[in-house]
This record gives C-alpha cells, structure tokens and sequence, in this order.
C-alpha cells in the first residue's frame, strides 16, 4: 500500500472489486485488513458488502449478523430497522 492513507471507501471498493478477480474469501480477506479503521465501524456500505461476502463464502450466521448491522445503520427511512 503506498505511503498515504487510503480513503476508507476507496479501499472498501478494491476490497469488494477483489471478490470478482479473486472470489469472495480474497476479498473478505482485505475487508478483514480494513477493520481496525474506525471510519469504517459505523460505514453502512461496509457492513453490507461483508454480509455478502460472508454469504457467499457459505458463513450464513456471520452473513445474517452483518446483514442486522447494515440495516440498522440505514438511514433511509423506507429501510425498515
């Protein structure tokens, strides 16, 4: 990674990019090496990608609990929480 600091998002999009090049255990990988960000332990994107991911790689229970924690950082009000 170069020097500077990666923009949360952007490393959540290579993250998630990863999962199409490289399939989901890559890419839940590098979102496991963004997880010390606190950016992210509040980023509804987040979580929603790692519920898919985890859901792909087959951890349904992880998936369900991360998909709870994306609904509940919805702030759409049409998202029921």
């Amino acid at each position: 990674m170069p020097a500077h600091r990666v923009n949360g998002a952007a490393a959540l999009n290579r993250a998630v990019a990863l999962a199409e090049t490289r399939g989901p255990a890559a890419a839940l990988a590098a979102l496991d090496a963004l997880s010390s960000d606190e950016r992210l332990s509040d980023y509804q994107p987040y979580w929603a990608a790692r519920a898919d991911l985890l859901a792909r790689c087959g951890a349904l229970e992880a998936a369900a609990q991360a998909y709870t924690r994306a609904i509940g950082l919805e702030s759409d009000p049409a998202v029921p929480s």
